[in-house]
């Protein structure tokens, strides 16, 4: 067992664990007054149904030994069997530790949905939406994307050896399969009663805060994922500050273009725009094409948010503008700025890799969308019919803290 990454990887699933607090902050500083409780418990509620489905067979399905490329062996780590014994499953780092690390990835995707959803969803359907998603959605495309040939098992996914598409912390995994999911949910859920009229955060420091402690943890997520304490590992860190630094200046000049003053709530989105198109690309790109890529997401993603009024979907907290579009720019930039000096050692288009890395780009991305989107919409309809989705009106009308849970966020007189 190598004690630096280990002592790494621990340092990063504690680094993991603070983007929950994280993302129940941002997400719950953006809802109104009267849901802010909600939409925190749809992000702990998501962890502890995920975390154990992950331990029970999650893993077994990533990373068990493939079945065609599409599937790991369920029964190979059942249970996790096998997870206790000290071995090795990458440089050094136990498979145990590995788990654990991976099993916060899956936890923290399927609670980024849930911000599509806010102000007019069951928990209850919501706790079931997020079980059985994880199991049919998420753990097949983690394992296309993050199962390697002889990591954990003899044989992995087809994107991760077949194709050879760059994905490294889970643009495609993480960010476009909850975006896809975001949006399928929030077109069969339907509109809220206060949609068109613009958002109403409720406390806008809560979200900047949640904004930091994402931002915090994300060096976690991208530098956690190289799996070795060496450069490598710094090279994503140092791509992700930089990327996270461009896309929030940007963001926040197209809003002052836009509309004539910029906004805490920008800055935050600009924040996690950024994180999210960097995360496939930062061992990728060199820090000048880090720049790039967070411009580029700073700029594209407020413009993408503002088109789902005009579109006509509730996409409450813009997962679809934010995640979806993000991890898209970060997905297939890597085929245009991609550079042979960064770990990944892949060259783009602009620097004279041709358009091979940009078509391989395309296609794990569109193919990730399109299952996401097509077993979402599926599932969500299916738990609309049967137990059903949404609140009642009058339940909505007067705040789902009120009517659901017991502890509002704040005693309002």
């Amino acid at each position: 067992m190598d004690t630096g990454t280990t002592a790494l990887m621990l340092c990063c699933i504690i680094g993991l664990t603070m983007m929950i607090p994280g993302l129940a902050l941002f997400y719950g500083g953006m809802v109104s007054v009267k849901s802010s409780v909600n939409m925190m418990m749809m992000t702990y509620g998501a962890v502890a149904v995920v975390g154990l489905l992950w331990f029970l067979f999650g893993f077994s399905v990533v990373f068990g030994d493939s079945i065609g490329g599409v599937l790991g062996n369920p029964f190979d780590f059942f249970g996790s069997s096998g997870l206790l014994e000290a071995t090795t499953s990458y440089d050094g780092v136990t498979t145990l530790i590995f788990s654990l690390f991976q099993a916060l990835f899956a936890c923290i995707t399927v609670a980024l949905i849930s911000g599509a959803a806010a102000d007019r969803m069951k928990f209850s359907a919501w706790m079931v939406f997020a079980g059985v998603w994880a199991a049919v959605v998420y753990f097949p495309v983690a394992h296309w994307v993050f199962s390697f040939d002889g990591v954990v098992s003899e044989s992995g996914g087809w994107i991760a050896n077949r194709l050879g598409a760059i994905d490294f912390a889970g643009g495609t995994a993480v960010h476009i399969n909850a975006g896809a999911a975001a949006l399928a949910l929030a077109l069969v859920l339907g509109k809220s009663k206060t949609f068109g009229t613009g958002p109403k955060p409720h406390n806008v420091p809560l979200t900047l805060l949640g904004a930091g402690l994402l931002w915090a943890g994300w060096y976690a997520f991208n530098g956690g994922s190289w799996l070795t304490a060496d450069g490598g590992a710094a090279f994503a860190m140092v791509t992700t500050f930089l990327a996270t630094c461009a896309a929030t200046l940007a963001w926040l000049a197209v809003e002052k273009l836009k509309d004539g003053h910029v906004s805490g709530i920008g800055a935050a989105s600009g924040a996690i725009a950024g994180l999210v198109a960097i995360t496939p690309a930062c061992g990728a790109v060199t820090p000048v094409g880090a720049i790039l890529v967070g411009l580029v997401a700073g700029v594209v993603c407020p413009l993408a948010v503002g088109l789902k009024e005009k579109l006509g979907y509730d996409d409450s907290l813009d997962v679809v503008g934010v995640h979806l579009v993000g991890g898209l720019i970060g997905t297939l930039m890597i085929g245009l700025v991609g550079s042979a000096e960064s770990v990944n050692a892949v060259e783009g288009l602009l620097y004279g890799g041709g358009v091979g890395q940009l078509g391989k780009q395309a296609l794990a991305a569109g193919a990730v969308l399109a299952y996401s989107f097509l077993v979402s919409a599926l599932l969500a309809y299916v738990l609309k019919v049967t137990m059903g989705l949404r609140i009642s009106p009058e339940d909505e009308e007067l705040g789902i803290d009120a009517r659901l849970h017991r502890d509002p966020a704040y005693e309002l007189v």
